[in-house]
């Protein structure tokens, strides 16, 4: 298994269970998982879930090895806003099976979860298939996953 970082960040609408998550993924697999709190550290009503999707993007962009796991109230506004990034394949994900084909066929490599439509057991065993899961090597897949970076403007 390859060391990897996971950046976690949420709005004000997840803040309360990216904390509990934070906890929860810094016990899995000590030494080859690290949990990267990347904020925000208080709670504020009036953030704007644009900014920690942001500082997310940014930190899986610098580092290979890693993931981004995005909350806010639907997971519909951090997951465009991380998809504005070249290099950032991030999905909306409520169900096991939904995260491993994002990383399988889609290359996924942010995860953004509802924190109004998900409760913290479910979001679990969703985080570690997105992070166990494999891309499939195969070569459409590959060149799926190309065209999501060109830019078309």
């Amino acid at each position: 298994m390859q060391e990897y970082t996971l950046y976690v960040g949420a709005d004000h609408r997840g803040f309360e269970k990216k904390n509990q998550l934070i906890q929860i993924l810094q016990k899995c697999h000590p030494g080859m998982v690290k949990a990267e709190d990347l904020g925000p550290a208080a709670y504020e009503e009036t953030d704007d879930y644009n900014d920690i999707a942001i500082s997310v993007a940014k930190a899986v962009l610098r580092n290979e090895h890693s993931f981004g796991i995005l909350l806010c109230g639907s997971a519909h506004g951090v997951t465009m806003q991380a998809n504005r990034f070249k290099g950032i394949r991030a999905v909306n994900a409520d169900t096991v099976e939904s995260a491993k084909h994002a990383r399988a066929n889609d290359y996924a490599n942010i995860l953004c979860l509802s924190a109004d439509y998900l409760e913290l057991e479910q979001m679990e065993p969703i985080i570690k298939a997105f992070c166990h899961t494999k891309p499939d090597p195969a070569e459409r897949y590959q060149r799926r996953a190309k065209k999501l970076d060109e830019d078309y403007n």
